[in-house]
C-alpha cells in the first residue's frame, strides 16, 4: 500500500498524563470516606488520569471548561485527555443518544471547544463511535457527518498545533481493518492536517494485544504519514471481552493496563483511560453515573 509523502511526525514526547481534579468518582470518594470500598477506588481509579468528556450542547459554557482542563494540564506540565462527544444522532440513539441538533450546531460547537484547548500539549479523543458507528446512517448523511469530522480534526490542529487528534477505529470485534480505514479515510483520519491517527476500544473490553494488532492492521490499510499512530483504551479490559459479546456494564471485568504515554510499542501512542471506570454504559446505572458497586468489582 503506498503512502504520500510528507515530513513525518515526531514520536509523541514520552510526558505524564493529567489527573483532573473533578471527576464523579473523586466526588464518591471525597463524599464518602468512611465507605469499606473507598481505599480501593481511591487508589486503583480515582489515583490514575482518565479522560475528560465534554458531552454539554451549551455551546456558552464549552469554552470556558474546556481551557479550564487544559489549563490545568499545562500548570502540570502533563497531558490532558479531551472527548469531544456532541456528534448529531449520538450513538445512533441507543443509551447515550443526543448530540447538537444538526451538523451546522455541531461546527459551531467544535469551533468553541478548539477556542479553549490554549497552546499545550493535549490528546483530543474526537466523538467515539462515530465512525465505527455510522453504518446506521444513509450514505448521504455518513458523507456530511465525515466532512464534519474531517473539519473538526483540522479546527483543533489550527487552534493548538500542539494537539494530538485521534479519530474512531473502533475495536477489533467490529469492523473489519478495511471496512474502518475506508470510513477513516473518508472522514480525513489519513490527513496529517486533521489527524495523529486512530483510537480503540473505548468504553469496550477488548484484550490489549488483541487491539495493537487491529490498530496496526487499520493505519497499514489508511496509508497517509508514515507518523499516524494509534491509542488505546485500556480502563476495562484486564479479563478481555466477554465471550457473549455483551458491551453495557457486564460482570466480570477487569481493570486494565495503566494509562501511559509510554508504551513500548510501535505506532502505540498511548495507553489511555478514556471511559472512567465505575462510570455506567447505562445498565448498572444512568449513562455515565458513577457506581461505586461496579467500579469496586473492577478494581478489587
Amino acid at each position: 500500500m503506498s503512502r504520500t509523502t510528507g515530513p513525518r511526525r515526531p514520536a509523541p514526547v514520552p510526558t505524564g498524563l493529567y489527573l483532573h481534579p473533578e471527576s464523579r468518582v473523586l466526588d464518591w470518594v471525597r463524599a464518602n470516606p468512611d465507605d469499606p470500598r473507598n481505599a480501593v477506588i481511591a487508589s486503583r481509579i480515582a489515583g490514575r488520569p482518565a479522560a475528560v468528556w465534554f458531552t454539554d450542547r451549551d455551546p456558552d459554557t464549552l469554552t470556558p471548561r474546556v481551557r479550564a482542563v487544559t489549563a490545568g494540564g499545562a500548570a502540570q506540565g502533563r497531558v490532558p485527555v479531551l472527548v469531544p462527544y456532541a456528534i448529531p444522532g449520538r450513538d445512533c440513539g441507543g443509551h447515550s443518544r443526543g448530540g447538537t441538533p444538526d451538523l451546522d450546531a455541531y461546527d459551531a460547537w467544535i469551533d468553541r471547544f478548539a477556542a479553549g484547548l490554549g497552546d499545550g500539549e493535549v490528546i483530543v479523543i474526537l466523538e467515539p463511535d462515530s465512525i465505527a458507528q455510522s453504518g446506521c446512517l444513509s450514505a448521504g448523511e455518513r458523507a456530511d457527518r465525515f466532512a464534519s469530522l474531517a473539519r473538526a480534526g483540522r479546527v483543533l490542529k489550527e487552534a493548538d498545533p500542539r494537539a494530538r487528534v485521534y479519530f474512531d477505529a473502533g475495536h477489533s470485534g467490529w469492523n473489519a481493518p478495511a471496512q474502518q480505514a475506508d470510513w477513516l479515510r473518508q472522514a480525513g483520519a489519513a490527513s496529517a492536517a486533521s489527524s495523529d491517527g486512530v483510537f480503540s476500544n473505548v468504553s469496550n473490553f477488548h484484550a490489549t494485544d488483541d487491539e495493537i494488532g487491529y490498530v496496526r492492521a487499520v493505519l497499514d490499510v489508511l496509508g497517509g504519514p508514515p507518523g499516524l499512530g494509534a491509542v488505546i483504551d485500556t480502563s476495562r479490559n484486564g479479563a478481555g471481552a466477554p465471550a457473549d459479546g455483551a458491551w453495557c456494564d457486564p460482570a466480570g471485568r477487569k481493570l486494565g493496563r495503566p494509562p501511559t504515554l509510554r508504551t513500548g510499542e510501535a505506532r502505540i501512542d498511548g495507553y489511555l483511560w478514556v471511559k472512567l471506570p465505575g462510570e455506567s454504559d447505562g445498565c448498572a446505572g444512568a449513562p455515565g453515573t458513577f457506581t461505586p458497586s461496579y467500579a469496586y468489582d473492577l478494581a478489587r
